[in-house]
């Protein structure tokens, strides 16, 4: 009979695992829907793209900056109760959206909607890496995986409640049924209480032998160098995020009927939906090939395709077709980012402060966020070819530094942290 005072059951996990991910397609909307809803706001009350996107800026700002904090809340109450709190954020973020008359109160919703969604997206990684010690990019890339995918069950309904019953009624059902969702799938989860076995096979990855705390975490130079690495990603993604609406009409193919597969619908419903399932996807997929083939490698491989995918939209995006699948190809291996960095993340400084670790460099996301107005500016004074020869540069150099820059400096470093791991021993070793 199996001992479960030392070990967990094999249920366990891949439960926590599926209510993480529950969780975290709740929240997709609040940073994935938001597109649908940025033309009908101007629309209502003429407060124009730039400052209505600042909303989302906020949003986004508050979403990740806050999340160390919240992972300490997590570390020290259990997920359970944060997750209860960010469910009633998210409910009471597009309640007030829906009743915003002013600039200010749709700013006050972006706040809410940020504490809540970095609430439950903290909250659902963390819980994921203490589940999956041995397998932590696919772990990250699977919950990060509901996040991506989970605004592609609801745009199509989304949609069609902004066009028949205006973006108010939307923002006010659609935030009531998130909150209640995570409210009940929030009461399911729970850390670790036992060991986690490990596979009979582990991984070979370079991995450091020192715990590094989140005090020593930010005095290392390699870590700010991801950091700058998930801005200039993150960057031109939530550009596309946040803009794919409005580039769709001003390239005039947001209402163009499409049909793919068997699948027709208008172009901009129909990319939005593609693209939510191809980056739900992308996420565990690149998280398990780099548990095989190395970070670095697949973030070039991810950074370089982003890059090629934008060069076509910039020059054939005014053709629906291309439209839908150039931009569905790049959410593909722009998601990668949030499986890829905090694994990379957990093999450079060690497991047990991974949470607030990849927290840390999660703020990277908000940073990015700080340029989502600015693409606006760039678009109405150059247009949007401007704002993609941006992003294509900014995925372009990461691809290369991936390779040519972090590949290097991080195994240097992790090799000198075996060095002072073998130090520490020997010195807290007794003599014979």
């Amino acid at each position: 009979m199996q001992d479960n005072s030392t070990t967990t059951r094999s249920w366990e996990p891949w439960f926590q695992l599926a209510c993480g991910v529950i969780c975290m397609a709740m929240i997709a909307n609040l940073q994935y829907g938001w597109t649908l809803f940025v033309d009908p706001i101007d629309q209502a009350h003429g407060w124009g793209r730039a400052a209505i996107q600042t909303a989302f800026t906020i949003f986004v700002l508050t979403e990740t900056w806050l999340v160390p904090v919240e992972a300490w809340f997590v570390d020290r109450y259990g997920p359970r109760i944060v997750l209860t709190f960010g469910a009633v954020m998210i409910a009471l973020a597009w309640i007030i959206n829906s009743y915003a008359t002013s600039l200010a109160m749709l700013y006050v919703g972006a706040v809410c909607g940020g504490v809540g969604a970095g609430s439950v997206y903290g909250t659902c990684v963390g819980n994921a890496l203490k589940w999956f010690p041995y397998r932590r990019g696919l772990a990250a890339g699977a919950t990060a995986a509901g996040f991506g995918a989970g605004a592609a069950l609801t745009v199509v309904p989304i949609a069609h409640t902004i066009a028949n019953s205006g973006y108010q009624t939307a923002f006010f059902w659609f935030g009531i049924g998130q909150g209640i969702v995570v409210l009940i799938a929030a009461q399911f989860l729970y850390p670790p209480k036992f060991k986690i076995a490990a596979p009979k096979k582990v991984l070979d990855l370079p991995q450091s032998k020192v715990d590094y705390q989140p005090s020593q975490t930010v005095t290392k130079p390699v870590f700010w160098l991801l950091y700058l690495m998930f801005v200039m990603v993150a960057s031109g993604g939530l550009m596309a995020a946040a803009q794919i609406g409005p580039i769709a009409h001003d390239l005039g193919v947001a209402k163009t009927p499409v049909s793919i597969l068997g699948i027709s619908a208008a172009a901009l419903t129909l990319a939005i939906s593609l693209d939510r399932i191809f980056d739900g996807f992308g996420r565990p997929i690149f998280g398990y090939v780099s548990d095989h083939i190395g970070r670095e490698n697949t973030m070039f491989i991810a950074f370089g395709t982003a890059a090629c995918m934008l060069l076509i939209l910039a020059f054939h995006g005014a053709n629906p077709y291309v439209f839908v699948i150039a931009t569905a190809c790049f959410f593909g291996v722009f998601g990668e980012i949030y499986s890829l960095f905090p694994a990379t993340c957990g093999d450079t400084f060690g497991s047990r402060f991974a949470t607030t670790n990849a927290g840390m460099l999660y703020t990277a996301k908000g940073t990015a966020a700080l340029l989502v107005p600015f693409a606006s500016i760039v678009a109405a004074a150059y247009g949007w070819y401007a704002v993609f020869a941006i992003a294509v540069g900014l995925n372009a150099a990461a691809a290369l530094i991936a390779l040519l820059v972090l590949k290097p400096v991080r195994r240097a470093f992790i090799a000198r942290s075996a060095d002072e791991a073998q130090v520490l021993s020997a010195a807290t070793t007794p003599a014979e």
